[in-house]
């Protein structure tokens, strides 16, 4: 998802946003009902990278739909998106696993989820008529007085966006990858941890579109990026504690900032362009150098626990996710003014 987000640019102005989202639908769909016929390790391996590569593509065509579409409701319509996320990601991992035991078959439970390719091409027809392609530059504006797009490799905010993306994802993948093992550790039962990880994702749920209705009407970044970031560390400590009444509260206070950092670091490139064709190079920059930070950054966790076997570490590189983000915050500003403006 990281190396391939820098296909959608090029995507777009080759085949349109409509070839381009027809395309990958059909990629992810076909590759997902292939393992119901392969379910090896290599076949597996192979269709995550093709189902990687689409997803890929798919993520910054949409930021940039969002800013072509819906000017004026971004921020509200970045709560739908996020919200369909994280909604389908739990309902998919829940379900997987109710199609398995009905079924006795895992190739199965994994390949049925190809219906969703299918429903999502008709919903996409339904959606969006006609060639779309996103707009490279307002017409108003004298050509020689402004590019026709800012590269997003060259500004620095751009890599500050990039960062703290790849730290938000990393904060995100490495809690709900590691929070159970480390209950466990702290003598909690693998159902009382699972607890903990299902609390903590329905708050994240529910909260994912609630606060972009709520950034929409007081659209001040850098204070909720703090309170999020704050909230956070506190939730750490309580995790740090290995007390079961505080591991819960825990839980339900570290639902908050993974609900609410998603919606607002997508809005950055929104945010700081004025085209779509722009949002689109933005976010694709922004999720490629983001998506590889979050891909090693769990991976890194688990070769420290290997050769430590303390989850102390562990909490230790999640406090300092949170609090890298904070110093970000502070040197990425609020847009609060070009926000009102759309």
């Amino acid at each position: 998802m990281g190396i391939f987000a820098t296909l959608s640019p090029y995507l777009n102005r080759r085949v349109g946003l409509n070839g381009s989202m027809y395309l990958m639908l059909f990629i992810i769909g076909v590759a997902t009902i292939l393992r119901g016929f392969y379910s090896h390790y290599v076949a597996l391996f192979i269709s995550a990278v093709f189902i990687g590569i689409a997803i890929a593509v798919i993520g910054p065509l949409l930021s940039a739909m969002i800013k072509q579409n819906f000017p004026e409701r971004s921020t509200s319509v970045i709560g739908v998106y996020s919200f369909g996320m994280g909604v389908g990601s739990t309902l998919g991992a829940g379900l997987t696993t109710v199609f398995f035991h009905q079924t006795g078959s895992y190739p199965f439970a994994l390949s049925i989820w190809a219906v969703l390719s299918v429903v999502g091409i008709v919903f996409w027809r339904l959606s969006i008529k006609g060639k779309v392609r996103l707009k490279q530059k307002e017409k108003s504006e004298p050509a020689k007085l402004k590019p026709v797009s800012i590269s997003p490799w060259r500004p620095k905010k751009a890599w500050l966006f990039l960062l703290f993306f790849g730290l938000q994802a990393s904060s995100f993948f490495c809690i709900i990858t590691w929070v159970v093992p480390i209950a466990t550790d702290a003598n909690m039962t693998l159902g009382q941890a699972s607890g903990l990880l299902s609390l903590m994702t329905t708050i994240q749920i529910v909260l994912n579109l609630i606060f972009p209705i709520i950034y929409e009407r007081f659209p001040k970044r850098t204070f909720w990026l703090l309170l999020f970031l704050v909230m956070g560390l506190i939730a750490i400590g309580f995790l740090w504690t290995g007390e079961p009444t505080f591991m819960w509260i825990s839980a339900f206070f570290m639902g908050i900032p993974l609900a609410g950092l998603f919606p607002i670091a997508l809005l950055f490139p929104l945010d700081e362009t004025e085209t779509a064709d722009e949002t689109n190079a933005w976010t694709a920059m922004m999720q490629t150098g983001g998506y590889i930070i979050a891909g090693v950054l769990p991976l890194f966790i688990a070769l420290i626990y290997d050769w430590t076997g303390n989850h102390h570490y562990t909490l230790f590189i999640f406090a300092m996710l949170f609090s890298t983000m904070i110093l970000l915050t502070f040197m990425i500003g609020d847009r609060e003014k070009k926000v009102a403006q759309q």
